[in-house]
């Protein structure tokens, strides 16, 4: 089957995670996404975080599927023109440097327009390129902080929370996936690339904005509040059998849905119950509900649980850890939880494409080598395997 971004390239010239995840979503439409990395280095998160010392980390390997790795010293006049080359074959740039280091390379967005008018050039920044925090340096638990996530994650005792769900660097990457399809789009009308940028800031903030409408809804900063959402009761997590640190299930029942949840959990004595027929009524009783509720999951498995709310309507969630996860049986039939092969390290598990196309399915691949492709993709730029050798002696690529 033909890929959805077949024919469109990708020069990713992003590290960490922010970009790099964009870059790994669009390579997954089938995009042909070249990741240009520093000879002899790379992107910094080949060596960050790293399990091991001989080779890739797990960390780079987790964001870096399904592209082409060209090593390119972009401080050399050789280096500089094979860039120009390659951003004259290619539809966007995808980059997260600091504020201003690209156009003193003299690869502003006008020199690269001015090559090539139907590039998308899409940035990643902390804060974007204006506005008074510009200057301003981030990461993932900054963007957190800034856009208002910590502030109600949490206990209300404890200090604001960090979650480890990375909405500032991941959450920052699929919104730029965004802006570029659609810029992509939008030159199918006129012809003309433009300019993408997605703050980490802000795409923490668009993740919040049900926060920021309760602060309006009630006047006042919205506080934290643990795992309890409002006060619709049940709607927080319950201890389960045998009571480990992720023992745990979430239950969120609607009115229609309490009689039924009273049957599964044995309690149909209370149907009719004045004191917990209503949603009002059981949020004035909200510790005594969840006390009942909690008496029952306790007894069982959080995936018993699970199944048996599931099988009378009612939605409920299992805690699930990472060993969960890596083994669910439902995210390996849906090719989520997906093992490849790596020519160094052998075979490793890492996340499939969330995004299902059904005219074209992805196949998840491994990671590039540093520079794995330089001589794949030079020759696809004109150059000849004697001018690619002295590219390399020269230390160009």
């Amino acid at each position: 089957m033909s890929s959805a971004l077949k024919g469109i390239r990708v020069i990713d010239i992003t590290n960490n995670q922010a970009g790099p995840s964009c870059g790994q979503m669009l390579a997954w439409l089938g995009a042909d996404v070249i990741k240009v990395e520093e000879p002899g280095k790379g992107d910094i998160a080949r060596t960050s975080l790293s399990d091991r010392a001989d080779w890739d980390s797990l960390f780079f390997l987790t964001f870096n599927g399904n592209k082409r790795s060209l090593t390119l010293n972009l401080k050399s006049p050789d280096g500089k023109e094979i860039f120009r080359k390659l951003i004259k074959t290619g539809d966007v740039l995808l980059e997260n440097f600091g504020p201003g280091v690209l156009d003193r390379l003299g690869f502003s967005y006008e020199a690269l327009k001015a090559l090539n008018p139907g590039l998308v050039y899409a940035s990643i920044k902390g804060f974007g390129t204006y506005g008074p925090y510009s200057g301003y340096k981030s990461y993932e638990p900054i963007a957190q902080a800034m856009g208002g996530a910590m502030s109600v994650t949490g206990f209300p005792d404890n200090p604001p929370t960090v979650t480890l769900a990375c909405i500032g660097d991941s959450g920052t990457g699929m919104h730029c996936t965004i802006g570029i399809l659609a810029a992509l789009m939008q030159r199918h009308t006129t012809g003309e690339g433009q300019r993408v940028e997605v703050s980490m800031q802000e795409a923490v903030l668009n993740l919040v904005r049900v926060s920021l409408r309760d602060h309006q809804r009630l006047g006042k900063v919205v506080e934290r509040n643990g795992n309890q959402l409002g006060a619709m009761v049940p709607a927080t997590t319950y201890r389960c059998y045998p009571g480990g640190p992720n023992d745990y299930v979430f239950i969120l029942a609607q009115q229609q849905m309490w009689h039924p949840l009273l049957r599964a959990i044995d309690r149909e004595d209370l149907i009719g119950d004045s004191r917990y027929e209503t949603a009002s009524a059981r949020a004035k009783r909200m510790t005594e509900v969840n006390a009942l509720i909690e008496h029952w999951t306790s007894q069982r498995p959080k995936h018993e649980v699970m199944r048996i709310l599931a099988e009378v309507g009612v939605p409920c969630g299992a805690c699930q850890d990472t060993d969960d996860v890596l083994n669910d049986p439902h995210l390996r039939a849906r090719d989520m939880i997906v093992e490849v092969e790596h020519p160094v390290r052998g075979r490793y598990m890492t996340v499939g494409n969330p995004v299902k196309l059904s005219a074209s399915p992805t196949e998840i691949t491994t990671a590039p080598l540093l520079g794995e492709h330089n001589a794949e993709i030079l020759t696809e730029l004109g150059y000849r395997e004697a001018e690619i050798a002295a590219l390399r002696k020269e230390g160009a690529i």
